[in-house]
């Protein structure tokens, strides 16, 4: 049965088995991912396709500091779900849940693989996991800056922002209620979308997919190394320039984007608030923190086929990868020992 065959059997009932590449930010996904590619088509089998699951890469114009792949590979190897919005345009969970769902119909019905690759584990729970609702992110740096700027300008002030930006929970919470009034900002700010409107979504919608996460890690001194020489680079490439140009193009800290990880410590610097060593300096320690939060995130889905890639290198980890993702796209039982990756992955 060709993939396509298995897509279409989803509306008799059945689940479409589908693969995601699961690990924290400077783990490797983007490089193993174009491996896999390669060795599909060394084998003769349906090529495969890319849906990014990764909330800043659906910008435009937001290229260095989302690391996005090159053009010239998605001409190669076409990736979805890249360069779909502006940054001032929300796009909300449920928005990134549609589109994926799509994405996976396409890719299908033209016999090809799709694989879910990225880092954003609040679009991974908003399509495979629990409700919306449930999945709502939290990042307490964000929370404590709200409350900060209530201490700051008063907790009126900052009700003031929340009416503007969601009328409707502003009308829902008292002006003194900070904690729930930065609640809501916080959940604005990580999303790009109203608390009211999420909430109004209630329950995730089942798109009948199978998932089977492959997921990446490396000792974490590693990952915080490769976090800073991946800063570095992109410092040193055009990030600095393109946050310049975002913001002289309106593109500011208005809107969620611009406060993605650099992006927020590049628009202080471009506003003259810091220099640049300590717009890299923070960036580094920001992404750093959200590295260990989304290891934290990533250890409870399941299931998951772990592999430590400072271990595991090269053809032989790409052939174990392929193996394990094409007994499960065959529609086989789950592979022997899953459970037991996981353990192994984390300790």
């Amino acid at each position: 049965m060709s993939y396509a065959e298995g897509a279409a059997s989803v509306s008799r009932g059945e689940r479409q088995p589908v693969i995601a590449l699961i690990g924290p930010t400077a783990v490797g996904k983007t490089a193993l991912s174009l491996d896999i590619a390669e060795r599909l088509n060394a084998r003769g089998l349906p090529p495969a396709e890319f849906i990014s699951v990764d909330s800043r890469q659906v910008y435009r114009y937001m290229d260095v500091g989302t690391d996005k792949v090159s053009a010239a590979v998605r001409r190669e190897i076409p990736h979805h779900l890249i360069d779909i919005a502006d940054p001032d345009e929300p796009f909300s969970a449920s928005a990134f849940v549609e589109a994926a769902a799509r994405a996976v119909r396409r890719v299908a019905a033209r016999d090809r693989v799709p694989v879910f690759v990225g880092g954003t584990p609040f679009y991974y729970n908003a399509l495979f996991h629990a409700s919306m609702n449930a999945s709502l992110p939290h990042d307490p740096e964000v929370r404590r800056r709200y409350e900060e700027l209530a201490a700051l300008e008063g907790a009126q002030a900052l009700h003031k922002r929340l009416a503007v930006l969601d009328p409707v929970t502003a009308e829902r919470l008292h002006p003194n209620d900070v904690r729930r009034v930065s609640r809501a900002l916080e959940i604005w700010e990580l999303t790009g979308t109203p608390p009211s409107r999420l909430y109004a979504e209630g329950e995730k919608l089942d798109f009948g997919l199978d998932v089977l996460y492959i997921a990446l890690t490396r000792p974490r001194a590693e990952l915080f190394q490769r976090i800073a020489v991946r800063l570095e680079d992109e410092f040193a490439s055009g990030f600095p320039e393109e946050v310049s140009w975002l913001i002289e193009h309106g593109f500011d800290e208005r809107f969620p984007p611009m406060q993605g990880l650099g992006y927020r410590e590049l628009a202080a610097w471009r506003r003259g608030r810091i220099g640049l060593d300590e717009a890299l300096e923070a960036s580094v320690a920001r992404t750093r923190a959200f590295c260990r939060r989304q290891m934290t995130w990533f250890s409870k889905f399941e299931p998951a086929l772990w592999y430590d890639i400072s271990v595991s290198t090269g053809p032989r980890l790409v052939e174990e990868v392929v193996d394990a993702a094409l007994s499960h796209l065959e529609g086989g039982a789950r592979a022997a020992g899953c459970a037991g990756w996981r353990e192994a992955a984390v300790s």
